[in-house]
């Protein structure tokens, strides 16, 4: 029998370093196989001098990638083996702060779906080129999850309020949305990502050649927006969010419907996952990117062992019924001290750290 294809794929050619993410048949979601290869070459190629770029891209199919292997990890929590939940994350938030800190250029050419994993493994290099597919989103409050691999960085740093906007709803951004809102530092066509590839693996430097190739953007469905979501996302609480939303659609103005819409798309998540994703959201602007990390490290050491993110995943990926039963079912029942718990540091020996 033959070998089975490599999850992920590494080559080398010219001056780059290219990485494929090889699992199309499952959106090309993240494995801890993955993350530990991918941390392997990323580190053999920090150290070479041959290598003056990394370029990441997927194998063909509807999603760069669609974030984490969401149904390994809800397999291994419900039958007890927390320990094997907690490695895959700890060693993908290494991996997210390498890429984060990786010294020589890291280019993602995302054409697909990027959520979750996807996005931690695209969003923190030094360049993000936007195909005709691309769709962004982090919508883990609706899995009863939280927004990590980074997004407790990267989120509350998008123009004014969006990343709120985006931690609470899980709002997908197209290629010129993502563009405009710094998610994607450049915009490519789809059909010029094979030309382009092969331009970035010469010796010419990344911003030329990426500035050769790339286009106008356009404007984003986000832009005749982005007043009523500064304006009606800057609460304190999620409570408070949701009565700005409320007023405005009943106000009847240009942006009522909006308002109305994303109301209620907010009370379909999880009243735990909303409340811990806004403190994210408003804590996270203060942190350093390795505080933001061991932050969500911190959360998910807490998230793992509670109800929301099985009940979440069984409504969504394995039942597929889309009714979760959230508890507590409402905000009001999501204490300050509960959601302060999950932010509280661990005990000696099980935090975060990079090795």
């Amino acid at each position: 029998m033959s070998e089975a294809p490599s999850e992920i794929l590494f080559d080398r050619r010219g001056a780059a370093g290219l990485v494929t993410l090889n699992r199309p048949q499952a959106l090309n979601a993240v494995t801890l196989g993955m993350v530990r290869a991918f941390t392997r070459q990323l580190t053999d190629w920090r150290a070479d001098p041959s290598i003056t770029r990394v370029v990441l891209s997927a194998a063909a199919g509807r999603a760069f990638s669609a974030g984490g292997d969401i149904r390994a990890l809800y397999d291994a929590g419900t039958t007890g083996r927390h320990d094997e939940m907690l490695a895959f994350y700890g060693e993908e938030y290494v991996l997210n702060t390498m890429i984060k800190n990786y010294p020589k250029p890291y280019v993602a050419l995302i054409d697909g779906i990027v959520m979750g994993g996807g996005v931690g493994v695209s969003v923190h290099g030094s360049h993000r080129v936007a195909g005709d597919r691309f769709l962004f989103a982090m919508p883990e409050v609706s899995i009863g999850f939280f927004p990590d691999v980074g997004a407790t960085w990267f989120l509350p740093r998008l123009p004014g309020e969006l990343g709120a906007y985006c931690a609470l709803t899980g709002a997908r951004l197209n290629a010129a949305d993502g563009v405009a809102v710094t998610v994607a530092t450049h915009r490519v066509p789809s059909s010029r990502f094979p030309d382009l590839a092969d331009a970035l693996c010469g010796d010419v430097s990344v911003d030329a050649t990426l500035a050769a190739f790339a286009e106008p953007a356009g404007e984003g469905k986000f832009a005749a927006r982005r007043g009523a979501i500064d304006r009606l996302f800057k609460g304190g609480r999620v409570e408070d969010i949701l009565a700005a939303l409320d007023a405005e659609a009943a106000g009847g103005g240009a942006d009522a419907e909006f308002a109305r819409a994303t109301s209620a798309a907010i009370r379909t998540k999880s009243p735990t996952a909303l409340k811990l994703a806004l403190a994210q959201m408003r804590a996270g602007i203060g942190l350093s990117f390795e505080g933001c990390m061991q932050t969500e490290f911190r959360i998910v050491s807490r998230v793992i062992h509670g109800h929301d993110f099985y009940e979440g995943v069984r409504a969504v990926i394995v039942d597929k019924d889309n009714a979760p039963r959230w508890r507590p079912a409402a905000l009001a029942e999501v204490s300050d001290m509960e959601i302060a718990r999950h932010f509280a540091p661990l005990p000696p020996g099980d935090e975060w750290a990079i090795p």
